[in-house]
């Protein structure tokens, strides 16, 4: 019986408004319960990447489906349902809702698929933020922040996630915690899901690593003491 992958990208092509290609006839595929993580030098298009598999970006040319759903077939209203059901997006920038509550915001894709918000009391205590469900954005610190919008992607259960930087503003310490709950999360749920870092420590907790270069995506096998090196330095 054949399975179909959690993601595919086919012939992914993508220039900046300047004429440079950031990405040129990439091909990708995401098995379903796999965790993979891409590294790469900044300006690579690794942050792209994942724009345009959530349907932030759109592609110069090229296909993305989800569960085998091209998503340019979909309709406006069909993709957002989709988007909404399937995926979890964990923004390096955050994107936390500052006139909300951190329970308000962690509840929000609850919410919105008709769910009940009771699992966001849950993810804010895995995340070290419980009995602060009623305070402000504006009171936390990036690093909280960061916790914030890893419970609020982690909250429905996506099939599909997708971290930008999830350690980027955490301390050492807080980083291997948010990481553990990341992966635990993702094979509990059986979840698919990519992680765009620098990080060869954070790189090392998911099943493979690539790197992506200027012509596509390619296997990296870290040593040890090199992952251990780097996670001690960030």
């Amino acid at each position: 019986m054949t399975v179909t992958p959690a993601l595919e990208c086919r012939a992914l092509k993508k220039s900046y408004a300047d004429g440079s290609i950031v990405l040129s006839g990439l091909d990708f595929v995401l098995q379903a319960g796999e965790y993979v993580a891409i590294m790469g030098e900044s300006g690579v298009g690794k942050s792209t990447l994942l724009n345009m598999i959530a349907g932030l970006d759109t592609p110069d040319s090229g296909t993305v489906l989800i569960d085998g759903v091209v998503m340019s077939q979909l309709t406006d209203d069909e993709a957002t349902r989709l988007r909404r059901q399937k995926l979890g997006f964990i923004f390096q920038a955050f994107h936390v809702l500052p006139h909300l509550t951190l329970m308000q915001n962690v509840s929000l894709p609850l919410l919105l698929n008709g769910e009940s918000p009771a699992r966001a009391t849950q993810m804010l205590k895995a995340v070290g933020l419980d009995g602060r469900g009623s305070s402000f954005p504006r009171q936390l610190s990036g690093g909280e922040l960061q916790r914030v919008a890893i419970a609020r992607a982690l909250v429905h259960q996506p099939t599909l996630v997708l971290a930008d930087e999830p350690t980027g503003n955490l301390d050492p310490t807080t980083a291997q915690g948010i990481l553990k709950l990341l992966r635990d999360e993702i094979k509990a749920n059986g979840a698919s899901a990519i992680m765009v870092t620098h990080s060869m420590a954070a790189a090392s907790t998911a099943d493979r690593i690539l790197i992506l270069t200027s012509d596509g995506l390619h296997p990296i096998v870290p040593r040890a003491d090199q992952a251990a090196t780097l996670f001690h330095a960030e």
